[in-house]
């Protein structure tokens, strides 16, 4: 069986930037078992999985090398961007329907970017221990949390920028499956990167999904919609985000990287 296959760098400023996703585009789902092992030899963050329904909309999955998971940004990012370059050249807009969590995801052409739409989920203040300091090499100034992950607000950018956690204790903490850094930036509303060893990913070069926390943070913070993050991490990428209220506006620039086949 042959799988038509594309590699997308997603929230890209220049070539071999930002965060690359691995994205099947099928006819019909196929095994799961076949799916996860198509992650795990991809060794991505993450492969998404899409079909296309009889209304026009894709169903979508999402899975990194060691599980699947409920929402991805990037890899959402590269399932439009490779459908409107070769399977949607006429759409302005492309409706996904997350399969796991049954989120409705929406992603639209916006000049040389794509942009998307996210959940809005607003992260509350929580109470650590002091593993989570060790874990990261630096104590946050504020922590809180979602139901799924850790968004911890450090004041200097610096801190963000040169931090190497201790990924075995951040796979251990009681609470997180993925662990979200932020700061203040000088050049960029906020500076942040995202931590997931849980599942296999210590650190996801460009996320997305984090957004959904951290722009209704910072809108409420910085008293402002309109927000542009910086992820510095090796690869580096930029975002550009806008809390809506009762969504998250998520946008950036790609590039193809890879456009093929892989037999299972």
């Amino acid at each position: 069986m042959r799988l038509e296959y594309y590699v997308v760098d997603a929230f890209a400023e220049r070539r071999f930037g930002g965060n690359p996703a691995g994205v099947c585009v099928l006819d019909e789902w196929i095994d799961d078992a076949v799916m996860q092992a198509v992650a795990a030899e991809n060794r991505l963050s993450e492969t998404a999985f899409t079909v296309r329904q009889p209304d026009g909309g894709y169903e979508l999955r999402w899975f990194t090398p060691t599980c699947e998971v409920d929402l991805c940004g990037h890899a959402t990012f590269g399932a439009a961007y490779a459908l409107f370059g070769f399977h949607e050249q006429e759409a302005g807009r492309i409706d996904f329907r997350a399969t796991m969590k049954g989120y409705e995801l929406s992603c639209e052409r916006d000049a040389d970017m794509v942009r998307m739409e996210f959940p809005r989920i607003v992260p509350v203040p929580f109470r650590c221990g002091d593993d989570l300091g060790a874990a990261l090499g630096v104590e946050p100034a504020h922590v809180l949390a979602t139901d799924r992950d850790l968004v911890c607000v450090f004041d200097d950018e610096d801190a963000v920028r040169g931090m190497r956690p201790d990924f075995g204790l951040v796979a251990g903490l009681a609470h997180g499956l993925s662990v979200y850094v932020t700061a203040p930036a000088a050049d960029y509303d906020y500076v942040a990167r995202a931590f997931w060893p849980k599942i296999g990913i210590d650190e996801d070069p460009v996320c997305g999904s984090m957004q959904s926390a951290l722009v209704p943070y910072w809108s409420q913070r910085l008293g402002r919609s309109a927000l542009v993050c910086f992820e510095p991490s090796e690869r580096e990428g930029t975002v550009w985000c806008r809390d809506l209220a009762d969504a998250v506006s998520i946008s950036g620039h790609g590039r193809l990287y890879l456009r093929g086949e892989i037999e299972v």
